[in-house]
C-alpha cells in the first residue's frame, strides 16, 4: 500500500534527525486540517499545516497553525521575495518526497527554508501529518523548530 510505504519512508527519515514518532492512523483521511482536529479530539489550531510556495527559483515551507491562513504578503518577506507563488502537486512532491494532504514538516530529502507560525508555539504539543493523507504525529512546536530549522514569524 503506497500509504504505508510514505509512512515508513517518514519514520526513517525523521529517525535520521533523531525522532521517533508514534503515528497514529486513520480509517479516513485526515487530509484537510479540520478533518485531522476532529479525528484526534484537538483543537484547530494544534494541527500543522505544511504548505509548499515558490519563493523566486526556490521551495520553500511554510508551517502554519490548521486555524490559520498564510498572509503570503508577510512570508514572502521572510523569505526576501516579492511575492510568493503556490507550488503545485507534482513540485510540492518533489521537493518534499511526499504528496500534498500528507506532506510532513521535516523528514524531506533535502531541508526547505521553512517558516513556523509563531500561533503554533503557543500549544505543548501539536499534530502534523506523517507522510499520508491518514497518518499523524505529535510532537511539541519546539522540537518541530529544531528538527527543520525553521524561523518563527507571524505568518497569518
Amino acid at each position: 500500500m503506497a500509504a504505508t510505504h510514505a509512512v515508513e519512508r517518514f519514520l526513517t527519515a525523521v529517525g535520521e534527525l533523531g525522532l521517533d514518532p508514534q503515528v497514529m492512523t486513520f480509517p479516513n483521511d485526515t487530509r484537510t486540517a479540520q478533518q485531522a482536529a476532529d479525528a484526534l479530539g484537538c483543537e484547530l489550531g494544534q494541527i500543522v499545516k505544511s504548505l509548499i510556495f515558490k519563493a523566486g527559483d526556490d521551495l520553500v515551507l511554510v508551517l502554519t497553525s490548521g486555524a490559520n491562513r498564510v498572509d503570503v504578503a508577510k512570508a514572502a518577506a521572510l523569505f526576501d521575495v516579492e511575492a510568493l507563488g503556490k507550488a503545485d502537486a507534482d513540485e510540492a512532491r518533489s521537493a518534499t518526497g511526499f504528496a500534498i494532504g500528507g506532506i510532513p514538516p521535516c523528514g524531506h530529502p533535502e531541508p526547505l527554508r521553512t517558516v513556523i507560525d509563531t500561533d503554533l508555539l503557543g500549544w505543548e504539543t501539536v499534530w502534523a501529518a506523517a507522510g499520508a493523507p491518514d497518518a499523524v504525529f505529535e510532537i511539541a512546536p519546539q522540537r518541530l523548530v529544531d528538527v527543520t530549522g525553521a524561523t518563527a514569524a507571524a505568518v497569518s
